[in-house]
This record gives structure tokens, C-alpha cells and sequence, in this order.
């Protein structure tokens, strides 16, 4: 069933693992997609045909995030992609998972890589929310992606740890913030997916399955077990839940 047909979503980092997963479940439900991507053009195109072979609705919209102006260039892509589709102006569901990583341990986090997390993980979110209110209709949907890092302590991850800290923050205040408009805020807090992000830790059988024995399921997440959540939360379905950090890690810390 195609529940979010007439819907018009944004997913910022889409084009790859959790985003691209989100994305390809968003358009199945029927929503038009905005694939948003920093660099990597290539993989955006590859995920808008996925999407369009599939019977699908989206486009890719191209820009950096965690520079000056992203939010207002972010949405002048988003806006331009929307005219070629023909669509009414406007937004429905903005989700929010583009980030970066690779914060390391306290005595090695350095002050420029400090700036760039927050730049990417947190500036820019809070941003294209304040830069998306104007088009985002009543009775929308804003989906965070924050991680299990938040809730169970990984010293190799101070900085991005603290970014997703921020974020589940903001999804907090945002919800009671945006309540009369009808709008939810909610987040979801993924355990280790397989991804390009964190392909560096899973080289090896005895790294695959350290990672996997933090799931009470021993194994490790994929896109999908994410996606689904989202789309939960995107749907009409959630429209009593708002405020919320949805932990999607497979029982990680149980």
C-alpha cells in the first residue's frame, strides 16, 4: 500500500547505506524523493534509477553540507529538482541523516575535525529545519537519525557521539516547538548498519563478528531495519508519537 503517495520528501545524505535505504522506502510508499548527496553525485544518479526502475518518484539534489549557506544552496537544489518533477511547492517529510564520522578518542581529537562533526552533524540539521519550516506543510514529519552511541558509551567516538547527543536534543525541543503546527519530531538511534561509513571495521570475520555481538540477534543492522522505522514515523500511523528517540540497534547493550 502506498501510504504517502501525494507526499513529498527530503532525505539529506540519501544517496548511500542508511540514507539510500531510507530513500528507496520512502519512494515504495509512494512519496516523491529529494536524494540528497554531498559528493558523490554517481551514487545519487545510481539510487534515483534504483528508485524510478522500482516505479518510484525522486531526484538528486547536490550539495555540501557543513559549509557557509548550505541550508539556503541545499534548498535552492530542492526547489529547482521539485520544478523539474512538475510538483507543487512544498515538503512533507525532511529527513535528516547525512553525517560524518571519525571523531576517535579524546587525546585525538583535534580541533578542525571537532569543527567539522558539528559543522555536518549539527549545524546543518538545525538549519535545514529552520530554512524548511516555510515549506514544510502542517502535519509534517521530521526524522532525525541519531545512533546508539548516545545511550551506551564507544570512547573511540567522543565527537560524534556528542554531535548525535545535540541532535536527539534538538528533536526534543523541536517537538514541543512545532506540536501546533501538527508537525512530529521524532528521531531514530541506529546500532552498527553495514555502510560505507564504517566498512573500515568490518575487514575481517573476527571484526564482522565483534560488531555483530552487540545485537542480541548477532548480526550486524542493514539500511533496511532502519528504513522501515522511518517510514513508520514518516506515515500517518505515528501521528501520536513525537519527541521520541526510537532506538533501531537491534538490542545493542541489553
Amino acid at each position: 500500500m502506498r501510504i504517502l503517495t501525494g507526499k513529498t520528501a527530503l532525505v539529506t545524505g540519501g544517496s548511500r547505506g542508511i540514507g539510500r535505504g531510507i530513500a528507496e522506502r520512502l519512494a515504495r510508499d509512494g512519496a516523491l524523493v529529494g536524494v540528497h548527496y554531498g559528493s558523490g553525485e554517481a551514487a545519487a544518479l545510481e539510487t534515483v534509477a534504483a528508485i524510478r526502475a522500482n516505479g518510484g518518484r525522486a531526484f538528486p539534489v547536490g550539495c555540501e553540507l557543513g559549509v557557509p549557506g548550505d541550508a539556503g544552496t541545499l534548498y535552492g537544489a530542492f526547489d529547482a529538482g521539485m520544478r523539474d518533477e512538475d510538483a507543487e511547492p512544498g515538503l512533507d517529510i525532511l529527513v535528516n541523516n547525512a553525517a560524518v564520522s571519525g571523531s576517535g578518542r579524546v587525546d585525538d581529537i583535534a580541533p578542525d575535525n571537532f569543527d567539522r562533526l558539528m559543522a555536518v552533524n549539527v549545524k546543518a540539521p538545525l538549519f535545514l529545519v529552520q530554512q524548511g519550516l516555510k515549506r514544510l506543510r502542517d502535519g509534517g514529519r521530521i526524522i532525525n537519525v541519531s545512533s546508539v552511541v548516545v545511550k551506551h558509551a564507544f570512547p573511540e567516538s567522543v565527537t560524534y557521539a556528542m554531535t548525535k547527543g545535540a541532535l536527539e536534543t534538538m528533536t526534543l525541543t523541536l517537538a514541543k516547538g512545532l506540536g501546533a503546527r501538527g508537525i512530529t519530531v521524532n528521531a531514530v538511534a541506529p546500532g552498527f548498519v553495514a555502510t560505507d561509513m564504517n566498512m573500515r571495521r568490518r575487514q575481517t570475520a573476527e571484526a564482522r563478528s565483534a560488531l555483530a555481538a552487540h545485537s542480541v540477534f548477532n548480526r550486524v543492522g542493514r539500511p533496511a531495519d532502519i528504513a522501515d522505522v522511518v517510514a513508520f514515523l514518516a506515515s500517518d500511523d505515528s501521528r501520536w508519537i513525537t519527541g521520541q528517540c526510537i532506538d533501531v540497534s537491534g538490542g545493542t547493550g541489553l
